[in-house]
Protein backbone atom coordinates (compact mmCIF):
# COMPACT_ATOMS: atom_id res chain seq x y z
CA UNK A 1 0.00 0.00 0.00
CA UNK A 2 1.11 3.57 -0.84
CA UNK A 3 2.45 5.29 2.08
CA UNK A 4 0.26 8.29 1.04
CA UNK A 5 -2.63 5.73 1.54
CA UNK A 6 -1.53 4.37 4.45
CA UNK A 7 -1.51 8.03 6.22
CA UNK A 8 -4.85 9.07 4.90
CA UNK A 9 -6.24 5.76 6.44
CA UNK A 10 -4.49 6.22 9.53
CA UNK A 11 -5.79 9.83 9.56
CA UNK A 12 -9.46 8.69 8.93
CA UNK A 13 -9.28 5.99 11.71
CA UNK A 14 -8.14 8.88 14.18
CA UNK A 15 -11.31 11.14 13.00
CA UNK A 16 -13.87 7.93 13.33
CA UNK A 17 -12.27 7.32 16.86
CA UNK A 18 -12.05 10.71 18.26
CA UNK A 19 -14.15 11.36 21.09
CA UNK A 20 -17.51 13.32 21.20
CA UNK A 21 -17.73 16.73 22.71
CA UNK A 22 -18.28 17.38 26.16
CA UNK A 23 -21.66 17.71 27.34
CA UNK A 24 -23.25 21.45 28.05
CA UNK A 25 -24.22 20.22 31.21
CA UNK A 26 -25.71 17.10 33.22
CA UNK A 27 -27.96 16.70 35.97
CA UNK A 28 -27.79 13.34 37.84
CA UNK A 29 -30.96 13.52 40.93
CA UNK A 30 -29.16 11.40 43.42
CA UNK A 31 -32.47 11.40 45.26
CA UNK A 32 -33.71 8.92 43.01
CA UNK A 33 -30.88 6.05 43.14
CA UNK A 34 -31.46 2.78 41.32
CA UNK A 35 -29.63 -0.35 41.37
CA UNK A 36 -27.85 -1.47 38.03
CA UNK A 37 -29.29 -4.69 37.73
CA UNK A 38 -32.97 -3.65 38.62
CA UNK A 39 -35.66 -3.76 36.40
CA UNK A 40 -36.10 -0.02 36.28
CA UNK A 41 -32.54 0.56 35.16
CA UNK A 42 -33.28 -1.71 32.10
CA UNK A 43 -35.88 -0.06 31.25
CA UNK A 44 -33.68 2.92 31.01
CA UNK A 45 -31.61 1.60 28.67
CA UNK A 46 -34.75 0.46 26.30
CA UNK A 47 -36.22 4.19 26.57
CA UNK A 48 -32.64 5.71 25.44
CA UNK A 49 -32.62 3.13 22.65
CA UNK A 50 -36.02 4.59 21.81
CA UNK A 51 -35.00 8.01 21.93
CA UNK A 52 -31.93 7.43 19.77
CA UNK A 53 -33.66 6.09 17.10
CA UNK A 54 -37.02 8.16 16.83
CA UNK A 55 -35.52 11.96 17.91
CA UNK A 56 -33.79 12.27 14.43
CA UNK A 57 -36.73 11.95 12.67
CA UNK A 58 -38.17 15.25 13.57
CA UNK A 59 -36.05 16.45 15.90
CA UNK A 60 -38.01 15.72 18.82
CA UNK A 61 -39.73 12.86 21.02
CA UNK A 62 -41.07 12.57 23.96
CA UNK A 63 -42.34 8.99 25.07
CA UNK A 64 -42.18 6.07 27.92
CA UNK A 65 -41.83 2.82 28.51
CA UNK A 66 -42.25 0.21 31.13
CA UNK A 67 -45.29 -0.06 33.53
CA UNK A 68 -46.14 0.73 37.14
CA UNK A 69 -42.98 1.74 39.36
CA UNK A 70 -40.95 0.66 36.52
CA UNK A 71 -42.28 3.03 34.19
CA UNK A 72 -39.84 5.47 32.89
CA UNK A 73 -40.24 8.97 30.68
CA UNK A 74 -37.91 10.28 27.95
CA UNK A 75 -37.62 13.32 26.30
CA UNK A 76 -34.69 13.68 23.24
CA UNK A 77 -34.76 17.04 21.42
CA UNK A 78 -32.15 18.45 19.28
CA UNK A 79 -32.04 22.38 18.61
CA UNK A 80 -34.77 23.93 15.90
CA UNK A 81 -32.06 24.77 13.41
CA UNK A 82 -30.16 21.27 13.69
CA UNK A 83 -29.92 18.96 10.59
CA UNK A 84 -31.18 15.42 11.44
CA UNK A 85 -27.69 13.77 10.79
CA UNK A 86 -26.35 16.30 13.30
CA UNK A 87 -29.21 15.79 15.37
CA UNK A 88 -28.84 11.62 15.13
CA UNK A 89 -24.87 12.20 16.59
CA UNK A 90 -25.88 14.34 19.15
CA UNK A 91 -28.63 11.97 20.79
CA UNK A 92 -26.57 9.02 20.39
CA UNK A 93 -24.12 10.77 22.34
CA UNK A 94 -25.95 12.17 24.94
CA UNK A 95 -27.66 8.60 25.29
CA UNK A 96 -23.85 6.92 25.98
CA UNK A 97 -22.71 10.06 27.96
CA UNK A 98 -25.92 10.20 30.29
CA UNK A 99 -25.37 6.56 31.66
CA UNK A 100 -22.06 6.41 32.21
CA UNK A 101 -22.27 10.56 34.18
CA UNK A 102 -25.66 8.88 35.75
CA UNK A 103 -25.45 5.22 35.62
CA UNK A 104 -27.39 4.62 38.84
CA UNK A 105 -30.17 7.36 38.55
CA UNK A 106 -33.85 7.34 37.45
CA UNK A 107 -33.81 11.07 36.93
CA UNK A 108 -31.15 12.60 34.55
CA UNK A 109 -30.88 15.37 32.37
CA UNK A 110 -27.96 16.05 30.03
CA UNK A 111 -27.27 19.03 27.41
CA UNK A 112 -25.04 19.51 24.70
CA UNK A 113 -24.69 22.58 22.01
CA UNK A 114 -27.33 20.87 19.64
CA UNK A 115 -29.39 18.46 21.58
CA UNK A 116 -30.64 17.62 24.91
CA UNK A 117 -31.77 14.60 26.56
CA UNK A 118 -33.82 13.47 29.79
CA UNK A 119 -35.50 10.68 31.48
CA UNK A 120 -37.16 10.42 34.84
CA UNK A 121 -39.27 7.65 36.44
CA UNK A 122 -41.81 10.24 37.20
CA UNK A 123 -44.18 11.76 34.96
CA UNK A 124 -43.07 15.34 33.49
CA UNK A 125 -43.93 15.23 30.03
CA UNK A 126 -45.51 18.88 29.16
CA UNK A 127 -44.95 19.93 32.47
CA UNK A 128 -43.09 23.34 32.58
CA UNK A 129 -39.47 22.40 34.77
CA UNK A 130 -37.23 25.38 35.59
CA UNK A 131 -35.61 23.69 38.61
CA UNK A 132 -31.91 23.05 36.31
CA UNK A 133 -30.60 24.83 33.96
CA UNK A 134 -27.43 26.28 32.52
CA UNK A 135 -26.22 29.82 32.44
CA UNK A 136 -23.70 31.84 30.31
CA UNK A 137 -22.38 34.83 30.84
CA UNK A 138 -19.53 37.29 29.61
CA UNK A 139 -17.21 38.44 32.34
CA UNK A 140 -16.64 41.75 30.51
CA UNK A 141 -18.21 45.13 32.18
CA UNK A 142 -20.61 46.81 30.24
CA UNK A 143 -20.30 50.24 29.66
CA UNK A 144 -23.97 51.30 29.57
CA UNK A 145 -26.20 49.00 32.09
CA UNK A 146 -29.47 50.60 31.74
CA UNK A 147 -28.79 50.79 27.49
CA UNK A 148 -27.71 47.32 27.78
CA UNK A 149 -30.37 45.69 29.87
CA UNK A 150 -33.35 47.55 27.88
CA UNK A 151 -31.37 45.85 24.32
CA UNK A 152 -31.65 42.53 25.54
CA UNK A 153 -35.09 42.88 26.97
CA UNK A 154 -35.85 44.17 23.73
CA UNK A 155 -33.88 41.43 21.90
CA UNK A 156 -35.29 38.86 24.27
CA UNK A 157 -38.92 39.52 23.81
CA UNK A 158 -38.35 38.86 20.30
CA UNK A 159 -36.97 35.82 19.98
CA UNK A 160 -39.68 34.38 22.72
CA UNK A 161 -41.86 35.62 20.59
CA UNK A 162 -40.62 33.19 17.34
CA UNK A 163 -40.38 30.14 20.32
CA UNK A 164 -44.23 30.09 19.44
CA UNK A 165 -44.36 30.60 15.86
CA UNK A 166 -45.13 26.60 14.60
CA UNK A 167 -42.48 26.16 11.73
CA UNK A 168 -39.65 27.29 14.57
CA UNK A 169 -40.13 24.25 16.86
CA UNK A 170 -39.48 25.98 20.06
CA UNK A 171 -36.25 27.97 18.91
CA UNK A 172 -35.60 31.21 19.17
CA UNK A 173 -32.88 33.32 18.16
CA UNK A 174 -31.03 36.95 17.15
CA UNK A 175 -28.59 39.72 17.67
CA UNK A 176 -28.61 43.29 18.28
CA UNK A 177 -25.67 45.76 17.83
CA UNK A 178 -24.97 47.58 20.90
CA UNK A 179 -22.13 49.49 19.16
CA UNK A 180 -20.09 49.27 16.15
CA UNK A 181 -17.65 47.06 18.12
CA UNK A 182 -20.07 44.88 20.24
CA UNK A 183 -22.85 42.38 19.18
CA UNK A 184 -25.29 40.99 21.70
CA UNK A 185 -26.96 37.35 20.86
CA UNK A 186 -29.32 35.44 22.04
CA UNK A 187 -30.94 31.85 22.37
CA UNK A 188 -34.03 30.10 23.15
CA UNK A 189 -35.35 26.95 22.89
CA UNK A 190 -38.09 25.32 24.62
CA UNK A 191 -38.47 21.80 24.85
CA UNK A 192 -41.52 21.02 22.03
CA UNK A 193 -43.52 19.44 24.76
CA UNK A 194 -45.09 22.15 25.80
CA UNK A 195 -48.09 24.09 24.95
CA UNK A 196 -47.44 27.31 23.22
CA UNK A 197 -49.09 29.27 26.22
CA UNK A 198 -46.32 28.08 28.53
Amino acid sequence: MNLNYKILLLIALCICNAESEDPSGQFCNTDTNIGSGSQISANIDRLLAELVSKTSSNGFIATSYGKNQDQVFGLGQCRGDVSSKDCSSCIQDAAKQIRQRCPNQADARIWYDHCFLRYNNKRYIGEIDTSFGIFYWNVENVTDPENFNKELGTLMDQIKAQTVETNNEGLGKGETKLSSFVTLYALVQCTRDLSQID
